[in-house]
């Protein structure tokens, strides 16, 4: 019986390296592509948005850039980095450069401005505005962002098919004891949170450098 079992959940496994990949990186190009089309056919908002008390503006240094080239950043990098998910062209580049997109949007419209708790953090995960922010959404596609990140675009994707033409496949293989992989765990959490709550961001950075380079003194 557990041998059945275990026979089955192996080849789910292997369909599953194929099919969610490909069905989270269809998702998310629709989500972004259609954002960044919307952006494209609009007119900039960015200025004269009139923020709401729970919405803290643009995080430092995307401020520093201004309404305009942050509206021409967010059109054409929510467009094109939403295409190379679907194909599954450098994805894991283009996951991580919307996880920065996702953050910034975050920061700016959806997070609330102030909090004292985690419960009155939580009320603000709303779909619909409710004065405390309304972060549910780019929440979840952070949540989808993520496996692409560490995972890649599976094996229906240009990525995987770059690997096979130049031979590469076969040098993919697991490397977690060494402590680089839980300290790029740690990076691409600290790239995930920086611009929402930098004090999270920068505690999460500052752990992988001290997990990235613990190896170093062992020797």
């Amino acid at each position: 019986m557990y041998n059945a079992y275990d026979n089955l959940t192996a080849r789910l496994r292997v369909a599953g390296d194929y099919l969610w990949p490909l069905a989270l990186r269809a998702l998310l190009f629709w989500e972004f592509w259609e954002a960044g089309y919307g952006k494209f056919r609009g007119q900039n908002w960015f200025g004269d948005i009139p923020w709401a008390d729970w919405q803290k503006g643009f995080p430092w240094p995307i401020s520093a850039l201004g309404p305009d080239l942050n509206w021409l950043a967010a059109t054409w990098g929510e467009m094109v980095f939403a295409m190379l998910l679907l194909l599954g062209l450098f994805t894991r580049f283009a996951a991580v450069s919307l996880l920065v997109i996702t953050g910034v949007a975050t920061a700016a419209v959806h997070w609330p401005g102030q909090w004292g708790s985690l419960a009155e953090l939580w009320s603000g995960y709303v779909i619909t505005a409710d004065g405390s922010g309304n972060f549910k959404l780019p929440l979840l596609f952070a949540g989808m962002l993520l496996p692409l990140v560490f995972h890649g675009g599976g094996k229906i994707s240009l990525d995987h098919g770059l690997l096979k033409l130049t031979g590469r496949d076969a040098c993919v293989t697991d490397r977690f004891g060494d402590g680089i992989a839980a300290a790029l765990m740690f990076a691409v959490l600290g790239v995930t949170t920086v611009f929402v709550e930098p004090a999270w961001g920068i505690g999460f950075f500052v752990i992988a450098l001290l997990v990235g380079l613990t190896p170093l003194f062992r020797r």
